[in-house]
């Protein structure tokens, strides 16, 4: 059986988490992919959050960079020109998240390696794109969740605005980019032509908020700070405590909310013309999340978890991630892979893969994620460079030999 991207090569000289997890992506799925890392140092992420001790081979590297092989290379060197021009040769896709006119300036933009080769598609990540007042500045995820809007939507009017304790933007981004690269393989595969993609950390930030934005430009509303309440203003569909834990309750319907007060024993509290109706609630909603916590904390999360969902009341337990990694749901999805160590004979290490699955020929780990510089002299021999050259190379700080 053959996957989607098999036969497709792609030069990936992205690093941290929006571009490297991008490629990661089209690599499940079959694509021949070549890390072009700094000597020495490689990829940023190699060495954040690292509490293993296992030098260049961080957590957040390893779940961004499976299925990739690595090539050191110095791109400043004047014999880079002659290793890319190689490279890109047998290329399908170039993927870059340099602030923007960086690859322009070292001579390998999307013109330069055109030239090399024409049927080329070459996409670009930036934090604003490649054109605008802003195109060139420096973007981290947090940064664009201030800049786009996200963090004023985000927090309780008594606090303040907060940013996520995840990377929201970085991974959307990833997702976004994978998408624009698959649809530019397949526009290549029916016109024959190449293409050139500008993808900017705002724009999709911006795309994650769809709905809030719509709802802005078209009728002027804004959702503000509501902490854990719900943007549809119906106090029923809040974060509630438990007894020993916090649960999401989501009932918006008038049947939702009865079988809710039904459920945890404050039927008669509907009666009450504060509570009757979403309007009357919408207009109490301090007193109706009183009652509602008041009577939830009354029993356990389990307790009303098991009671209310048997009634059809949507809810979840806020739960911790090593709560999610234990839930047997996930047994069935393959979202998490153990795959063998690649520092650490005999060990495990476990990556967060990808989010479907298919009946044939999906998403597969084929390797674990290279070391710095593992495969330079495997990739420069198979381009057609000697092994003396290599050695030049590797004296002079060109490149960077793992062994």
């Amino acid at each position: 059986m053959t996957q989607a991207f098999d036969g497709i090569r792609i030069i990936d000289f992205t690093q941290v988490l929006a571009g490297p997890f991008a490629v990661m992506q089209l690599a499940l799925l079959g694509a021949d992919v070549i890390k072009v890392e700094q000597p020495v140092t490689g990829d940023q992420t190699r060495g954040l959050m690292n509490e293993s001790g296992n030098a260049g081979m961080s957590p957040s590297f390893l779940t961004c960079n499976v299925n990739k092989k690595s090539l050191t290379l110095n791109l400043k060197a004047r014999e880079a020109r002659t290793i890319l021009t190689a490279l890109v040769k047998t290329a399908d896709v170039i993927v870059e998240n340099f602030k923007s006119g960086t690859m322009d300036r070292m001579g390998f933009g999307y013109e330069d390696l055109k030239a090399i080769n024409p049927g080329i598609i070459y996409c670009s990540v930036t934090g604003y794109g490649q054109t605008g007042p802003k195109a060139g500045a420096a973007a981290y995820d947090g940064a664009i969740q201030a800049s786009s809007g996200m963090m004023s939507q985000t927090g309780h009017r008594q606090t303040g605005p907060t940013r996520t304790g995840y990377m929201p933007v970085d991974m959307a981004t990833s997702l976004n980019t994978a998408f624009a690269v698959s649809a530019a393989l397949y526009r290549r595969a029916v016109t024959g032509v190449g293409q050139m993609i500008d993808v900017a950390m705002l724009d999709t930030a911006i795309v994650a908020q769809a709905a809030q934005f719509s709802n802005y430009l078209n009728a002027g509303n804004l959702v503000g700070l509501n902490g854990n309440a719900s943007p549809t203003g119906q106090p029923t569909a809040d974060v509630f405590p438990t007894l020993d834990g916090l649960i999401q309750v989501t009932a918006l319907r008038q049947p939702q909310v009865e079988t809710l007060f039904e459920i945890i024993g404050e039927t008669q509290a509907l009666g009450q013309e504060a509570l009757a109706t979403p309007t009357a609630r919408m207009a109490h909603p301090e007193e109706v999340k009183t009652c509602v916590s008041a009577a939830l904390q009354k029993n356990t999360t389990a307790f009303w978890m098991e009671k209310l969902e048997a009634a059809g009341v949507p809810v979840a337990e806020v739960r911790t991630l090593p709560e999610v990694v234990a839930d047997p749901q996930l047994k069935f999805r393959g979202v998490l892979e153990k795959i063998p160590s690649p520092v650490r004979t005999g060990d495990t290490v476990t990556i967060v893969k990808a989010g479907y699955i298919t009946d044939a020929d999906g998403p597969s780990v084929r390797f674990a994620p290279p070391g710095l510089g593992e495969h330079t002299r495997e990739i420069l021999l198979s381009l057609g460079f000697s092994e003396s050259t290599i050695a030049e190379w590797d004296q002079a700080g060109i490149i960077g030999l793992n062994a």
